[in-house]
C-alpha cells in the first residue's frame, strides 16, 4: 500500500474513538498485549515517562520532551489526538515518524494484526512502541489516551508516572465521580515507581494515597514541591508567560519563560519540573540551561499546537483545545486577563461531552459562532445553537468551522478577541 492507502485503511477499517466515540473503546489490555507479543515486546526496549490526567497531559508531555531533547537525549514522544497530520502522534526529537515507516509497519503487520482486530489507538501505540525501540531512543514520553488502568499505553514500565489532574470527562467510561475517575487514572501507577501528582485535590488525595501505599511507591505533589513565587507576561511578540518557581526539594529557583502563554500552564510547568527532578535523581543529566531553553523553545522543538495559540493579531485570534468543563474554566480565566473589548467565540463540541455544563459557564455578553468539526462525533451546529440559546447565549449557526471563523474575524473590531475552541477537532481545522 502507498502512504495514503495506509492512512485510508487505518481510518476506514479500524474503529477510531476520536471520530466515532464509544464503539471504538476497548476496556482491556488484551489486544495491546497480543500486538506487542507479535512485535517482540518493543515496549520493553526503552525507558519511559507515563503521563495521564484529564487536562494538561499533552502540554506537560511536550514540555518534558523538549527539555530532554535540549539535554541531548534522543527522545520519543507519543501523544493524541493529532490536529493536522496523523504522524504528529509519534515523534523523535520533534520530528514526526516518516510516511515510509508508517507504511512499512502496516504492510508488514497487517495480516497478523487483522486476526486481533485492534482499535485505531491500539494500532498507533503498537507503531510507536515498535518505532521507539527500533530507533533506540534514550527515553520516551508516553501520554495516555483516555484513562489509565485500561489504556493501551499501560503495558509500559516507566521510570516515573505522572497524573496531571482529575476532572469530569469521559464519564461514560471512567466513572461519574472525581474519585472513580482518579482510580482509573491511578491505574498507571506501578509497584515501586515514583508518582508525580500535578494538582492536589481533596477528592483525589485519599484515592492516590491508598493505591500508592499498597504498591510501595513514593508520591510527590508537584504543587507542594515546586512553589510558584511570581509570574507575569512579556508582551513582545510572541507573548511569553514568565514564572519563577522554587524547588523545596532541591533548594533552587527556576526562572522560566513559556511560549504557551495560558496561565493554566503554570500548573503544568510545576508538574514538569517535579518530573525532571525525579529523572535527575534517576541518573539523567539535565542542566538548568536545558530546562530553561527546553521550556522556552517547546513549540520549536516539538511542534505543539492549539494551546492558547495566537493565529492572528488584529483582531487577536486565539485557538485553544480546552474541551471539558475544567478545560473551559481555565480558558475563561485566561480570557479575563487578556486585554480586549468584546469576545467573539467560534465554538463546536463533540456529542459525548457534558455540553450543557460547558455552555452554562460561558459569558452571556459574548457573540457566538456555532459550528461543527468535520468528524462524526461532532455535535450538529444547529443543535448546539439551540442548547446555547436556551441558556441565554446569542449567536448564529455556520456550516463550517472556517466559515464561522471568517465571519467572526470580519465582525470583530481590531481590539476585540476572537476565540476558537470547544474541541480539539474544531481547533485542528484552523491552526
Amino acid at each position: 500500500m502507498t502512504y495514503q492507502q495506509t492512512l485510508d485503511y487505518l481510518y476506514s477499517q479500524l474503529p477510531m474513538f476520536h471520530r466515532i466515540g464509544a464503539a471504538a473503546y476497548k476496556a482491556d489490555l488484551s489486544n495491546t498485549l497480543r500486538l506487542c507479543a507479535l512485535l517482540g515486546n518493543p515496549e520493553k526496549g526503552f525507558r519511559s515517562v507515563h503521563i495521564a490526567g484529564t487536562n494538561g497531559k499533552g502540554s506537560s508531555s511536550h514540555f518534558l520532551a523538549s527539555v530532554l531533547q535540549e539535554a541531548g537525549y534522543k527522545t520519543g514522544l507519543f501523544t493524541s489526538p493529532h490536529l493536522k497530520d496523523f504522524r504528529e502522534r509519534v515523534k523523535i526529537n520533534g520530528k514526526m515518524i516518516g510516511e515510509n515507516e508508517v507504511t512499512a509497519f502496516v504492510n508488514q503487520h497487517k495480516q497478523g494484526f487483522d486476526g486481533i482486530q485492534p482499535s485505531f489507538f491500539e494500532w498507533t501505540f503498537a507503531l510507536a512502541a515498535w518505532y521507539f525501540a527500533k530507533e533506540k531512543v534514550d527515553i520516551a514520553i508516553i501520554e495516555t489516551g483516555m484513562g489509565g488502568r485500561l489504556d493501551s499505553t499501560n503495558v509500559i514500565m516507566p521510570i516515573v508516572s505522572v497524573i496531571t489532574n482529575i476532572g469530569l470527562d469521559h464519564t461514560q467510561f471512567l466513572g461519574t465521580t472525581i474519585e472513580a475517575i482518579a482510580c482509573e487514572k491511578a491505574g498507571i501507577i506501578k509497584p515501586g515507581v515514583p508518582v508525580i501528582i500535578g494538582e492536589t485535590q481533596a477528592e483525589t488525595s485519599p484515592v492516590f494515597d491508598k493505591i500508592i501505599n499498597a504498591l510501595n511507591s513514593k508520591i510527590t505533589n508537584a504543587d507542594k514541591q515546586i512553589v510558584l513565587k511570581k509570574t507575569g507576561y512579556t508582551w513582545q511578540k510572541p507573548q511569553m508567560l514568565g514564572a519563577e518557581f522554587y524547588s523545596v526539594r532541591n533548594k533552587v529557583k527556576y526562572n522560566l519563560f513559556s511560549p504557551l502563554s495560558g496561565k493554566y500552564q503554570l500548573k503544568n510547568l510545576a508538574t514538569v519540573l517535579s518530573t525532571i527532578e525525579i529523572l535527575q535523581h534517576s541518573g539523567f543529566n539535565i542542566e538548568m540551561e536545558c530546562i530553561v531553553t527546553g521550556i522556552r523553545d517547546v513549540i520549536k522543538n516539538t511542534g505543539l499546537m492549539g494551546r492558547w495559540q495566537t493565529i492572528k493579531r488584529r483582531p487577536q485570534t486565539i485557538a485553544d483545545i480546552g474541551h471539558n468543563p475544567d478545560g473551559i474554566r481555565e480558558v475563561l480565566a485566561q480570557i479575563k486577563i487578556t486585554p480586549h473589548k468584546k469576545l467573539h467565540f467560534v465554538i463546536g463540541v463533540v456529542n459525548d461531552k457534558d455540553v450543557l455544563a460547558m455552555l452554562d459557564m460561558l459569558p452571556k455578553n459574548a457573540v457566538y459562532y456555532f459550528c461543527k468539526a468535520n468528524i462524526p462525533r461532532g455535535l450538529d451546529a444547529a443543535e448546539l445553537s439551540k442548547l446555547a440559546i436556551g441558556i441565554g447565549l446569542e449567536g448564529n449557526v455556520f456550516e463550517s468551522v472556517k466559515g464561522a471563523l471568517a465571519s467572526a474575524q470580519q465582525s470583530a473590531d481590531a481590539e476585540d478577541l476572537v476565540l476558537v475552541g470547544g474541541s480539539a477537532f474544531v481547533v485542528a481545522e484552523v491552526v
